[in-house]
């Protein structure tokens, strides 16, 4: 085992960083140089002259969306996806100004809004179509809509059949305030060659009807996280690349797949450190947490971490998950609490366990490594949900070059 110095206490180095202490001893650690390598690797894989658009909804996957947008922004991201149109209201108010598509139907009332202030819109089903024709009064030929084709190709959640699709976009077409401006679809999964191959056929069938129709769509894209590490789906003309982009590896590519190649090379981006709020010594047979599910076998120093389900760590993970402190797993004991977990420290080398102690619960510690995979794997759920799942109210922290460079909390001071 390597044993690594202790880190500097996070109030010292948030304040040398001038940035406010923190709200709790809990946070999230963001690292923002991996989320950049992570985009240089995506955009490798995507092509020369491909444009590379992450998906930052759900908050960017957990991982706070506006300054995760701004870092990729910076970076020279090209465009960004989210599902619902005030989570690109959000990024227009934090400063973000590359292109955003929102992914998911947008209610006429919003259409206005959306044009305004440069973000498109997807449209998949004639009610779609009809919210858009009702909300024509709004919208300003001088700066119209961008409206993007969503074209349901074996999916099942959502676009047009090919059938329907050319009469769509013919009425979209002649909409004032309107332009369309792209084609899209979704994989089913890509680590099926036969679907894969299917979904292709019938989205090249879409944009030959449209270009036999005289419409022609100028941006085209289909590949996500998964398409891009096998290789085995186009990038056209941009890609949406998700779960990836955090470092993140999409749970139904093999483990070969996961640990090899571009692949290998991707950084999670996430971690969650928690500090004590209580350490204790208790005799045996001393019960911990509701229920109790756990109880002492023996004289235990047990402690108190303040983070539980209502931070996105999930009860299920009670009596099943890991800490790691001075690069040692402990485990954690008892019920998840809504605020809290304990964790087990009594073998522990070296001095007792006290406050001054990080346990990492998600990420790395010398040579140990709790993954979101593995987090996933306890709770019979994917890394989507473990990262998502990840509550507003927890604070982030945002590091480049090993510093903190940015603090996120409920209370912004």
């Amino acid at each position: 085992m390597t044993r690594e110095p202790a880190r500097r206490a996070i109030e010292l180095r948030l304040a040398e960083a001038g940035l406010p202490a923190l709200p709790r001893w809990a946070w999230l650690e963001l690292d923002l140089d991996a989320l950049r390598g992570n985009l240089a690797v995506v955009r490798e894989l995507a092509g020369p002259g491909v444009p590379v658009r992450p998906v930052v909804k759900a908050d960017a996957y957990g991982h706070g969306a506006v300054p995760i947008a701004r870092a990729l922004e910076a970076a020279g991201a090209e465009g960004f996806c989210v599902a619902a149109v005030d989570e690109a209201l959000e990024l227009r108010d934090g400063g973000v100004r590359a292109p955003i598509l929102v992914l998911y139907p947008v209610p006429g009332e919003w259409a206005a809004d959306a044009a305004r202030l440069g973000i498109a819109v997807a449209v998949g089903d004639e009610p779609g179509v009809q919210s858009l024709v009702g909300s024509g009064t709004a919208l300003d030929d001088a700066r119209p809509l961008a409206v993007e084709l969503e074209v349901e190709t074996g999916l099942g959640r959502g676009g047009f059949r090919e059938a329907e699709l050319v009469a769509a976009a013919r009425a979209l077409s002649v909409l004032p305030g309107i332009a369309l401006t792209g084609l899209w679809t979704h994989f089913q999964a890509v680590e099926d060659a036969a679907i894969t191959a299917t979904q292709t056929e019938r989205f090249e069938a879409a944009v030959r009807a449209l270009a036999g129709a005289g419409i022609d769509l100028p941006a085209r894209h289909a590949a996500a996280s998964a398409g891009l590490l096998t290789g085995d789906v186009l990038a056209y003309d941009g890609v949406r690349p998700g779960l990836a982009i955090y470092g993140l590896v999409p749970d139904e590519l093999d483990a070969a797949a996961a640990d090899s190649g571009a692949a290998g090379r991707l950084r999670p981006v996430m971690s969650l450190i928690a500090r004590p709020v209580r350490v204790a010594d208790l005799p045996a047979g001393w019960g911990i947490s509701y229920g109790p599910t756990f109880r002492t076998a023996r004289p235990s120093r047990i402690a108190t971490l303040p983070v539980g389900y209502g931070d996105g760590w999930s009860r299920r993970l009670s009596n099943r998950a890991s800490a790691i402190v001075r690069g040692v797993r402990v485990p954690l004991v008892g019920n998840v609490a809504m605020d809290a977990v304990m964790a087990d420290v009594t073998d522990v080398p070296g001095g007792p366990v006290d406050g001054d102690d990080e346990f990492v619960l998600l990420g790395s510690s010398a040579d140990e490594r709790i993954s979101a995979e593995e987090l996933a794997r306890e709770r019979t759920t994917n890394t989507w949900e473990v990262v998502t799942g990840m509550a507003r109210r927890m604070p982030r922290v945002y590091h480049a070059a090993a510093r903190p460079v940015g603090l996120r909390t409920l209370s912004e001071r």
